[in-house]
């Protein structure tokens, strides 16, 4: 059985992340933030078809396919960094981290697209209703998690923080396949939250600081499957690693 996910509009977002340290939002909510159109995102989705292979799994897995670029955002202004690695400490990446990862960086027309400046800033402004107005080192993360080998795991490290402030992972595709159900618990507590997200660019929020959060493997139910996601991270002071 899929449980939905419990979705709010985008002006409740600030209140839950507060309140509970998560939040969903529905597609049209997401376009609402943004001030852009569903048909506007859409159109971004093809890019997700040519990923490289992530060569740094360590289970000795090759289901993840991924790019990765860097951002700031100050105030209305979205700049991107040069490329750089991805770092994470081990304390937050007990699996990957304590290590330099390069991927390829994103298409640069993805990251010209009016939609993608703002889906950027928008969180970024939700960042600051939430921490304080300041720049917002933004990592950027397109992932394809494929069924080829039986099984395919959207979070190998398992139950995790990131190490920031904001995490925002939106389902872009999901193709032929079971499982992905996305769980949600308190840092520092017993209560939890679970569901599956399936709606192309729902949205959820994460207060990183007050939960940890996974996604369980994915399985086919077709010849082929998939899982598409793109993970926003935003984290004041600097990226990590400096």
């Amino acid at each position: 059985m899929i449980l939905s996910p419990p979705t709010a509009a985008p002006g409740q977002a600030a209140g839950l992340l507060r309140g509970q340290g998560y939040a969903v939002l529905a597609a049209q909510g997401v376009c609402e933030l943004a001030g852009c159109r569903l048909e506007e995102l859409m159109a971004l989705r093809p890019s997700w078809d040519g990923l490289p292979p992530d060569n740094y799994l360590k289970d000795g897995g090759h289901y993840r396919r991924r790019r990765h670029s860097c951002f700031v955002a100050t105030g209305d202004q979205l700049e991107q960094t040069p490329h750089r690695a991805h770092w994470q400490p081990v304390e937050y990446n007990a699996l990957h981290g304590g290590m330099q990862r390069w991927f390829e960086p994103m298409d640069a027309a993805v990251v010209a697209a009016p939609a993608w400046r703002g889906v950027l800033l928008a969180l970024a402004q939700l960042s600051s209703q939430l921490k304080g107005d300041q720049p917002w080192h933004v990592e950027a993360h397109q992932f394809r998690i494929d069924t080829e080998g039986g099984i395919g795991r959207p979070t190998p490290e398992g139950a995790h923080r990131d190490g920031v402030d904001l995490v925002a992972v939106f389902l872009v595709a999901r193709e032929g396949v079971k499982g992905g159900e996305t769980r949600v618990f308190e840092a520092d507590g017993p209560a939890g939250q679970r569901f599956t997200l399936s709606e192309p660019w729902s949205l959820l929020l994460l207060d990183d600081e007050r939960v940890i959060h996974e996604t369980t493997p994915i399985q086919p139910v077709a010849e082929r499957g998939w899982r598409d996601t793109l993970v926003l991270t935003y984290r004041a002071g600097g990226f990590q690693g400096g």
